[in-house]
């Protein structure tokens, strides 16, 4: 072990996990110290297949004391989080979380107690705040490119079966929660995201009005977007579409969906409103482009992929070890997180009392 690195334990041995180790090798000041698993035979494969000669494990309490670990990154499942964010942040590690963070309020409410006793940082992984478009729009924002924001609009399209490896578990209620949960929230991160004028901040959501519907019911006839075919297949616990209204401190509206119904390939379309110009996806309208006749087309990455290979774990972990040396928070730790999640659960509120909900939520 390289004492000069910061030591990383990889908590989950899942498909995320192959991006947090390439992220932490491609990274000069980290070192894999550890891996666990529910297995010791997933916890081995892994290590294996990076070539790591590491201690692995099926307990994470132990996995906890390996000496030098600094970082654990929680790539296990979202039912999970909580049972291994808490006890890190008691061990005073740094913590990198999976999204969703938690799947109830109260169990963010008390990842967030225990990291803010212990002082460790944390980020959560909204990771397209690291996409090329994202990042583009982000400064062009800052530099009043579409002058002052009144509105965004995120959706998340993507038709959620037995293609993906997590539908056992992400399709049931317990387990995977709702659409806007289980993979929605990145949509509602970037409405969050685009709502606020800074560079590197999101806006505060101040009251949420939302509805869920869709076709797919109960269903078992299932489509693969990959194959484009259809096949039987156990059907979504919970609704397949939700839309929500969101407004914001700063007076921004905003509008987001999550689709786990569309008969299409994997959709993030973004759009954004302004006073001197409009974004929609990778075109752009603005006053700084005098004489435009037609949209000017980003030529950069989309956030056009589920693929989590596809996704810019390197620029979220480099960010977060940047925070580390540099003791500050990410502009993504679990503190701001957390209002994100607080959205997904006030839509929760709103359909049981046909009513907008005000933020913050109160923990029950």
């Amino acid at each position: 072990m390289d004492k000069s690195k910061l030591g990383v334990l990889i908590q989950g041995a899942g498909w995320v996990s192959t991006q947090h180790i390439a992220a932490y090798l491609n990274n000069p000041a980290t070192e894999i110290v550890a891996i666990s698993s529910r297995t010791l035979e997933g916890a081995q494969a892994r290590a294996e297949g990076f070539g790591l000669d590491v201690p692995v494990f099926d307990n994470y309490e132990k996995a906890l004391a390996v000496p030098g670990v600094d970082i654990v990154s929680v790539c296990t499942p979202q039912q999970l989080h909580a049972d291994h964010v808490i006890p890190a942040a008691q061990a005073q590690k740094n913590i990198v979380i999976e999204k969703p963070a938690g799947q109830t309020l109260e169990e963010i409410r008390r990842m967030q107690a225990a990291v803010n006793k212990a002082r460790v940082k944390t980020i959560v992984s909204f990771v397209l705040r690291w996409n090329p478009l994202f990042q583009m729009l982000k400064r062009m924002t800052h530099d009043d490119a579409f002058g002052e924001i009144y509105s965004v609009e995120a959706d998340y399209q993507s038709y959620c079966g037995d293609w993906w490896g997590g539908y056992p578990q992400g399709r049931t209620v317990a387990m995977g929660g709702s659409p806007f949960l289980t993979a929605g929230c990145h949509a509602i991160d970037a409405l969050r995201w685009f709502a606020a004028q800074d560079e590197f901040s999101a806006a505060d959501p101040i009251e949420v009005f939302a509805y869920q519907g869709g076709k797919r019911g109960q269903s078992t006839r299932q489509y693969n977007p990959f194959t484009n075919d259809w096949h039987e297949g156990e059907p979504l616990e919970y609704p397949g579409l939700e839309m929500a209204l969101v407004k914001f401190s700063n007076g921004v509206l905003g509008k987001v969906s999550t689709n786990f119904e569309c008969i299409q390939p994997y959709a993030l379309p973004i759009e954004i409103f302004g006073d001197k110009g409009t974004v929609k996806d990778n075109r752009v309208w603005s006053h700084k482009y005098p004489g435009q006749k037609d949209w000017i087309e980003l030529p950069t990455i989309c956030p056009d992929s589920s693929d989590v290979s596809h996704h810019p774990f390197q620029g979220e972990i480099d960010h977060f070890i940047d925070c580390i040396l540099n003791d500050r928070e990410s502009h993504c730790n679990l503190e701001d997180a957390a209002k994100t999640h607080e959205i997904v659960f006030a839509a929760y509120e709103s359909y049981r009392t046909g009513q907008p909900v005000k933020l913050p939520l109160a923990a029950e």
